[in-house]
């Protein structure tokens, strides 16, 4: 089958190019699957060196949303939105981010949007005000939805528990060693969930300044972004952007174990192989960091309240232990394992 020149095209049902000279919009939504349901997945703002690479983030994250809420259990597809940003450090429009709106609604519900990196609750409402498919909006206490931040920290912090006993053998996470690329609201989050338990953390952000508020704050270290991933650590946790597990920095690890909850952690399929044959344990990130669509999916589809969404994020440790069982039994990294499981659940 024909990959159009992307070789992360993965027989996806619709990618879609959208500019609006009014607004300076410029916009790829990548439908990935709608097998499950309609496709549904966040929106990212950032600025890309070539519109090729926002295509290929769209594509890879869409079918990582495929996957994640296959995993997840969620009557969803996979899809991803991704608005480009002329320049680095340019904030979204409300022009813009009402023509986004516009160009969701024109897929007349395949694709559900929601926040990612460079959007916000505030500006969901902006969408919302030109479109009915789409999430993560302001909700009333108790309900399922709003900011999907604070509950996919809460599934990566279950995650690396449970990566902790399987890799350390231990229960107990104080005195373990975990090094925490990216302190936004994700890490930030799990940071402040391990502080709480006894934890020793190594912090760092490409804002300098946010990692050592943090680190004051928690009794942690701050380091350079670019030494973060290679410090002494048990556990090294990525929650920035994606592609930092490649053939040059795989060596350099130290960690016994890799649990984070940024997406596409792998810069490519072969990465995952390296991985595993290096000995480290591996928490697939699309598994560990469901529990944000597990919130604003429930929110869209009117399943549950926040105690639902709870309950089912409480699974994601099973769902590791299934991918970890079977590469443990079969010898496969546990990054193809969830592939497999995954495709099953969608039925490719």
């Amino acid at each position: 089958m024909a990959d159009w020149g992307f070789p992360d095209f993965d027989a996806h049902e619709g990618v879609h190019l959208f500019s609006d000279p009014a607004s300076g919009l410029q916009a790829v939504i990548a439908v990935h699957s709608t097998h499950l349901g309609p496709a549904a997945g966040g929106a990212r703002f950032w600025h890309y060196a070539t519109s090729d690479r926002a295509i290929t983030d769209a594509l890879r994250l869409s079918r990582g949303m495929s996957y994640k809420n296959a995993m997840a259990g969620l009557k969803l597809g996979g899809g991803k939105g991704v608005v480009l940003a002329a320049n680095p450090g340019d904030t979204i429009t409300t022009a813009q981010l009402e023509a986004f709106g516009r160009a969701v609604e024109s897929l007349g519900g395949r694709y559900v949007t929601a926040e990612d990196v460079g959007m916000s609750e505030e500006r969901m409402k902006v969408i919302a005000g030109q479109t009915r498919y789409v999430s993560g909006l302001p909700v009333a206490s108790g309900a399922a939805g709003g900011d999907p931040g604070p509950y996919t920290a809460h599934g990566v912090y279950l995650g690396v528990k449970a990566a902790a006993k399987r890799g350390l053998g231990t229960d107990d996470m104080k005195g373990v060693r975990v090094a925490i690329q990216g302190v936004g609201s994700v890490g930030g989050g799990l940071a402040r969930l391990l502080a709480k338990d006894g934890a020793i953390l190594t912090l760092a952000d490409v804002n300098e300044g946010r990692a050592q508020a943090l680190a004051g704050e928690l009794g942690a270290t701050a380091v350079a972004a670019e030494q973060i991933l290679f410090a002494d650590a048990d556990i090294v946790s990525p929650n920035a952007l994606g592609a930092v597990l490649h053939e040059g920095s795989i060596p350099q690890l130290k960690a016994k174990i890799v649990a984070g909850g940024a997406n596409n952690q792998l810069a490519t399929r072969a990465d995952g192989r390296r991985v595993h044959d290096a000995g480290i344990l591996y928490a697939p990130d699309y598994v560990i960091n469901a529990g944000g669509i597990i919130n604003v999916g429930l929110e869209y589809l009117g399943q549950g309240d926040e105690a639902e969404v709870m309950a089912r994020i409480a699974t994601i440790p099973g769902r590791l232990e299934q991918v970890w069982s079977e590469s443990a039994a079969n010898g496969h990294p546990a990054s193809d394992v969830a592939d497999e499981i995954a495709q099953r659940l969608i039925g490719r």
